[in-house]
């Protein structure tokens, strides 16, 4: 979906400015939110594209004031919500309720070491061969989807040219909204920056896009 959490190569929101030996997180409940995600989406009731898409969700004028795990902790409330894991009664009281019973943790803590080393692939095997080869040129589709989506508007419409085949993989479009995971084949995608951005951009410069096979069409 278009919206403000798409803002890369936008004019007007300031200089990227790297925080030198920057920590893993800034506060504690960071960390807390950071854990809290990756448990509850052991319980299988959404992925982690739903749960990126819930996040494009929040309103413009929050998204520009939340922070990085601000963020994070919107998105899975809504989701907690939305799935009657909580109540709003439980929320705005910040106490659980006797009753219903809680649900069995789906990631006790000695399956926590496993989880944060094997991660949640997405690859998939493959039905058949890739459609575009290395080195060969695309044009990234000129799409406005309204819902989920990994296909930055900077890149839509734009000239690149095919830098790695990585294999199959769950397609997030589909994925998202729970329409089937549609695995398909991903490129590494090199876009000359004056290609995205016009004269006026480095002409040594290049971005690499990961692109799903559905985002490409030949040049």
């Amino acid at each position: 979906m278009n919206g403000v959490h798409d803002m890369g190569g936008m004019h007007g929101m300031g200089a990227v400015l790297p925080e030198r030996d920057e920590p893993v997180f800034h506060h504690r409940w960071e960390g807390r939110v950071f854990a809290l995600v990756r448990a509850m989406g052991a319980f299988g009731r959404w992925n982690i594209d739903a749960s990126r898409h819930q996040r494009e969700l929040i309103a413009a004028a929050d998204q520009l004031r939340m922070s990085y795990y601000e963020k994070w902790l919107a998105g899975l409330t809504e989701l907690l919500l939305r799935h009657s894991f909580i109540s709003a009664e439980e929320l705005a009281s910040g106490r659980a309720t006797p009753a219903p019973a809680k649900q069995s943790p789906a990631l006790p803590a000695q399956k926590v070491p496993g989880l944060v080393t094997r991660g949640s692939p997405a690859s998939r095997s493959a039905s058949s061969p890739p459609r575009f080869r290395r080195g060969q040129r695309v044009r990234a589709r000129n799409l406005n989807p309204t819902g989920h989506t990994r296909l930055p508007r900077y890149a839509r419409g734009k000239i690149g040219a095919i830098d790695r085949v990585h294999g199959v993989f769950v397609f997030p479009d589909t994925n998202a909204h729970f329409r089937g995971e549609h695995p398909q084949h991903l490129y590494s995608v090199r876009f000359e920056a004056r290609e995205l951005w016009g004269d006026g951009a480095g002409p040594d410069d290049a971005v690499y896009i990961d692109l799903w096979e559905d985002y490409l069409d030949p040049a």
